[in-house]
This record gives structure tokens, sequence and C-alpha cells, in this order.
């Protein structure tokens, strides 16, 4: 039984540095006088970036960002989550986890039709959610650029503006059409991870399948450190 589990253990190390994405030392990390700062946010099972609305009009961004830029105006940050969009939709905490949707999200065969979350925050990000694990990024501005460029892609776009497809889980939010297609090889998870990689940090896919192992990923390879626990009674948006 021992054997197994090293065995197991060994095979599992091995994938992950076999398929580890190696960060851009041009991008990641900033200069100190350039830079801006997002976050990475789990909420358990599921992880989303908070990027200031701003810097969806600047460079990398396209008609869905502007769009979304103008539609989410009164907040100053913006959280983007992806997943699979029925089990998204019916899971906005762990109480409605719906193991059948779960199942069908993960192992159809060709993948799921996927989803974007877009939540406007009016407050801080811990203040926002504080009851979540975050993780505060500087990223360069060329690689937030290149960040913005595949978030940018990964809406669906009708005569050049993204499809909203009706209210969100919690706070100001709405669902978009997405691109791309759910698996268990391309959870919400891999999706934060890979715009991360995208602004030069490196990843490691299969330790980023779930956003604990996604926040040890970041402490590892990128040097980052979570915010503090919150100290206030403080409520979602």
């Amino acid at each position: 039984m021992v054997a197994v589990v090293a065995i197991t253990i060994g095979v599992l190390v091995l994938a992950a540095l076999m398929t580890a994405h190696p960060g851009d030392p041009d991008l990641y990390p900033a200069r100190a006088e350039d830079g801006e700062t997002i976050s990475l946010v789990s909420h358990g099972w599921h992880s989303g970036l908070i990027l200031p609305r701003a810097a969806l009009i600047g460079p990398g961004g396209g008609p869905a960002l502007a769009s979304i830029a103008t539609r989410f105006r009164a907040y100053p940050q913006i959280e983007f989550g992806w997943g699979e969009a029925r089990f998204y939709r019916a899971t906005p905490t762990l109480a409605q986890f719906d193991a059948r949707l779960a199942l069908e999200a993960l192992f159809t065969p060709g993948g799921r039709a996927g989803v974007i979350q877009v939540v406007g925050l009016e407050r801080p990000v811990r203040e926002s959610f504080p009851g979540s694990d975050i993780m505060p990024v500087r990223v360069s501005r060329a690689g937030l650029a290149r960040l913005l460029t595949r978030l940018e892609a990964g809406f669906g776009l009708v005569e050049g503006q993204p499809i909203a497809g009706g209210p969100g889980l919690y706070g100001p939010s709405l669902f978009y059409e997405g691109t791309g297609r759910f698996s268990y090889a391309n959870v919400c998870n891999h999706w934060a991870a890979r715009l991360l990689n995208a602004a030069g940090l490196p990843i490691t896919p299969i330790l980023d399948t779930y956003p604990a192992g996604l926040l040890l990923d970041l402490r590892w390879r990128a040097g980052l450190t979570a915010l503090p626990a919150a100290t206030a009674n403080l409520s979602k948006p």
C-alpha cells in the first residue's frame, strides 16, 4: 500500500513538472515604476480575477471589454470568472453543489459551453470578499495588455458586442457567453491561471485544477503572498 501511494505521488509530481508553463521574465515581475495590481480571488470551489475597470479600455482590450467597462462604469474594479454554463449558474456556493451537473460538465466528450461572469465591485477587494482567499498580483503594463488580449478572446461576440446572458450569482453582475470548452482538463481555475500566464507568471496546470492548488502554485513559483484575513464583519457586494 505504501509503495502504491509513493508511486502515485511520484507520477503526479513528474506530471506537474512536465506540464508546467514557464513565466516570461520580460513581463513578470513588474518593475516598481511599471505595473498595475490585479487580484486572484478564491471562493472555495472557483476562482476569478479582479481587474481595475479603467484598465479594460487600455492596450490589449477590445470591443467586449470596452462594452463591459461602459456597462459597469459605476464600479472601480470588476471580477471576471469563467465556468461551464449550467453548473456555474446553478452553483453560487458549495451548498448548492449538484454532483450530476458537475460530472456532466467535467466529462462530456468534447467539453461543454462556457460562460463568463462579470461582477462590479464598489468597495476594495478585501471588503468585497471578506471570507475569500485573495492573492494580489503586480503585473507589468505589457503583461496586463497580454492578459487583456486573452480575456477579450474569451467572450463570444455578435456584431462586435459581447452577448449578455442574464444576471450573475451575486452583486451587480451579468453572465456573458464565452468561448472555449469546459472539461476536466480546462476548468475555471485553469482559465484564471492561463490569464496570469499571459501576463508572464509561471503556472502549473495540474496544481491549478483546484483553487487551493492555484494559490499554492502562485506562492511557490511566482513568490506571491495572500492578503491577510478580514478582521471586520463585512458582507459580499
